[in-house]
């Protein structure tokens, strides 16, 4: 499946960012405000719900591809009949308190099952971070083979920083950056590192291996737009000051 232009570009590039604004969110001003900041500072594509009204909101908002997520594929059908020009199946951080688990038998069906529903459209899976890290790379080679032209990865709510400041950014982005990194050296598509990222981090994402970054709660959680722009804007910039480089291959 061809990956979206504007996309493989980025992903070449390796300074793609995906501002997500949770696949569990449904408020329409939430969304909305999500979409818009990343439209005004600079973001490559957004990820929403995938709710056909959600969608089309966002298609008003803003011409950057849109990524809906979602763990039913009946769902992503829906939303891509209303217009969204990516799918994903992930962002499953939201479940996990819930005691929801996604093991990968499951993640690989529900692969088969929406390539099956959607031969047509770019495929992102995320690979569950509650997984070992071998098996999480074992994971991402099949789910390659079945149909996924993107690979994410996860890990910031099972970590645990001691410390603040830089620090603590850093031990929260542990488990993604760990799981980018090996899964970018076994799979021959792009790599996105997302949950738990910051501005701080981002860069050790790319330098990892990774085509580009998620980020989530950083920029949807707060509540001024102003701030959340300026947010996105430090992402961006901080994704264009470094390069992909082997210093820690």
């Amino acid at each position: 499946m061809t990956i979206n232009l504007q996309l493989q570009q980025a992903f070449a590039q390796h300074n793609a960012l995906k501002i997500i604004s949770g696949l569990n969110n449904f408020d329409r001003d939430r969304v909305a405000a999500t979409v818009k900041a990343a439209t005004a500072g600079g973001a490559t594509f957004v990820d929403i719900a995938a709710d056909p009204d959600l969608v089309r909101l966002a298609r008003h908002l803003t011409p950057l591809p849109i990524c809906t997520s979602a763990v039913e594929p009946e769902k992503l059908v829906r939303a891509v009949e209303a217009g969204a020009d990516l799918i994903e199946i992930g962002n499953f951080d939201s479940f996990y308190a819930q005691g929801r688990r996604f093991e990968a038998n499951e993640v690989l069906e529900l692969t088969g099952q929406t390539r099956e529903l959607l031969p047509n459209i770019a495929l992102s899976v995320t690979v569950p971070h509650i997984l070992e890290l071998d098996q999480q790379v074992e994971l991402a080679q099949a789910l390659v083979e079945v149909g996924a032209d993107i690979i994410q990865t996860e890990g910031g709510t099972s970590s645990a920083p001691t410390h603040a400041g830089t620090l603590g950014l850093v031990e929260k982005a542990a488990p993604t950056l760990a799981a980018a990194y090996s899964i970018a050296r076994a799979v021959s598509v792009p790599v996105l590192c997302a949950s738990g990222l910051s501005d701080v981090t981002a860069p050790m994402a790319i330098a990892a291996g990774a085509s580009g970054v998620g980020v989530g709660s950083a920029i949807n959680q707060l509540n001024d737009e102003v701030a959340m722009v300026a947010a996105v804007r430090r992402l961006v910039e901080a994704l264009g000051t470094v390069k992909r480089v082997g210093a820690i291959a």
